[in-house]
């Protein structure tokens, strides 16, 4: 008896509500601004990778600095997010349904969220259309910094074993042991220049993966040092560990500037994406907005 009354009581203003049975959101204008909004960004993206190319060079004094190329990229991908999603939510908001009997207040809500999702939907195209290249991105900015810090390295052994005498670069393990093992104590001046300074860069080489020279060698280069260069054992080893305060010295230059290389492009890689994020936050910012314009242009 308490249901029936309460069907028959009358409604407020005399009009039953009613319900649509259509959905709220025009999603043939949501995939129409998404299009836009990918096609645009696709467009805009390839014309600002022309312009990047113009700016710089190979030369030296000649185009764009780095910080500029930087503050360039950063300006024109909010360039991008501003154009493509403020036209892409215009058209979404011209295209839509209009809602009859509908408040004003939704009406904006509903304009509101039909440009956000045209700037989600885009996003995932884009992401999809531009996955391939921001992965390649990442993966150019890791192997620069692996690179330089390999380069540094190889320069680090380079610069200690010139330092040190010998022209023979890096050499395996290996042929250092062997050395090792066919080592005399009496080096004779008349033998093998060539390869008594290829043996002496492979034991600075050694000392340097090592983190120092072990006693016994720096002996035995003194001799090879004293028996080459025609000199007194004393001024050899002095010559010796010169050699070696200088090939370490080298080094650490060599591994600071790698470690300030790598968190270079730690930070840059940083800055990239944090700018990344707020451009797209204003590409939804923008999207929502051009919506509810192009929404009261439809209407009107």
């Amino acid at each position: 008896m308490e249901n029936e009354s309460m069907s028959n009581q009358p409604y407020a203003d005399g009009v039953p509500p009613r319900e649509s049975a259509l959905s709220a959101v025009s999603w043939a204008a949501v995939f129409a601004g998404a299009v836009i909004a990918a096609a645009l960004s696709l467009a805009l993206f390839a014309g600002g990778a022309g312009l990047g190319f113009l700016s710089v060079s190979p030369w030296e004094d000649e185009g764009m600095s780095a910080p500029a190329v930087g503050i360039g990229v950063i300006a024109w991908m909010l360039f991008t997010q501003i154009v493509a999603y403020g036209i892409a939510g215009y058209v979404a908001g011209r295209l839509r349904t209009k809602w009859v009997d509908v408040h004003s207040d939704e009406v904006y809500f509903r304009d509101t969220a039909h440009g956000f999702l045209v700037w989600a939907l885009s996003a995932v195209v884009s992401a999809a259309l531009l996955g391939a290249s921001i992965a390649t991105l990442a993966s150019g900015v890791a192997k620069t910094g692996a690179t330089v810090a390999a380069g540094a390295g190889a320069a680090a052994t380079a610069t200690a074993t010139a330092a040190a005498g010998s022209g023979g670069g890096t050499s395996q393990a290996s042929d250092y042991f062997a050395d090792v093992l066919l080592r005399t104590d009496r080096p004779d001046a008349g033998g093998d220049r060539a390869g008594a300074r290829a043996e002496v860069g492979r034991i600075v080489a050694m000392s340097l993966a090592r983190g120092g020279m072990a006693q016994e060698d720096r002996d035995y280069v003194a001799k090879v040092v004293a028996a080459q260069a025609g000199i007194e054992p004393a001024v050899a080893q002095r010559r010796v560990e010169q050699a070696i305060q200088d090939a370490k010295k080298a080094a650490d230059e060599a591994r600071q500037k790698a470690k300030e290389a790598a968190d270079s492009a730690r930070k840059a890689a940083a800055a990239f994406a944090l700018w990344g994020f707020a451009s797209m936050l204003i590409g939804a910012f923008v999207a929502s907005l051009a919506a509810t314009w192009g929404g009261r242009r439809r209407d009107a």
